[in-house]
């Protein structure tokens, strides 16, 4: 098993907080758990694909690793499951402007703004990914025969259907992957959106982070601090974990 990133008590905090709203209050299009209850560096993503879309009715694994110093890096992301994209390198990994650190690179064709900053949470990126499924970058693609073939598909109004083929056959047998495991994929825009749910009030709210840090920040922290993989390292440590 690939060691955990050293424990930085903001990082733990940031990811214990996220975690714990995204369990709370999911997301639509997305659901997360943790790769080992021991390790909130690392995190299993199923994501869904969007109905009236191509990936209509897929299920798609992705593995989310967190660095050291998140939220001032980005993590990074790769695919379980197969995914034939433009933006998707063969071995899985997810190529994103909002997963690239905030460096000025003329080359790249990215704005700094559009690249990761601390402001961005794993709502936002996987959201971002969500959205790149059905609307991809080819500029810079890291599937070039994908983005070949995803032009095509655009530019002849979908006449062309090598492309729409290869991505309905591998969202259907994601489809059949998740149903074997239990998982009930949304295929109605009805099932894919979550009903939003009154929240407490302010005062309410308030009891519930005060508690959660009090309680089952302080437990998760403790948990992890005591595994061997986790180093004892404060706030000021900025080393970076694998990739």
């Amino acid at each position: 098993m690939m060691a955990a990133p050293r424990a930085n008590s903001s990082a733990l905090r940031a990811l214990a907080v996220e975690y714990k709203g995204l369990q709370e209050e999911p997301v639509e299009g997305f659901r997360v758990k943790l790769v080992n209850d021991d390790n909130l560096f690392e995190w299993e993503v199923a994501i869904f694909g969007p109905p009236d879309t191509l990936y209509m009715g897929g299920c798609f694994k992705a593995r989310v690793k967190f660095p050291a110093d998140y939220p001032y890096s980005p993590p990074s992301i790769r695919f379980l499951t197969k995914v034939w994209h433009p933006n998707v390198y063969e071995n899985g990994d997810l190529c994103i402007s909002i997963l690239h650190p905030p460096i000025d690179d003329p080359q790249s064709g990215e704005l700094p703004c559009e690249r990761w900053n601390p402001t961005q949470n794993v709502r936002t990126i996987l959201l971002s990914v969500i959205s790149l499924l059905n609307e991809p970058n080819t500029f810079s693609p890291a599937n070039v025969d994908a983005s070949v073939m995803y032009r095509r598909w655009r530019d002849s109004k979908g006449r062309d259907k090598e492309y729409e083929n290869i991505i309905r056959k591998q969202a259907m047998a994601a489809r059949a992957e998740a149903e074997r495991d239990g998982i009930q994929v949304p295929l109605t825009l009805e099932d894919y959106c979550i009903k939003t749910q009154v929240k407490p009030s302010n005062s309410e709210s308030q009891v519930e982070m005060t508690d959660f840090y009090d309680d089952d920040y302080d437990e998760a922290y403790d948990d992890l601090s005591d595994n061997s993989e986790y180093g004892d390292e404060d706030d000021n440590d900025s080393g970076n974990g694998e990739s």
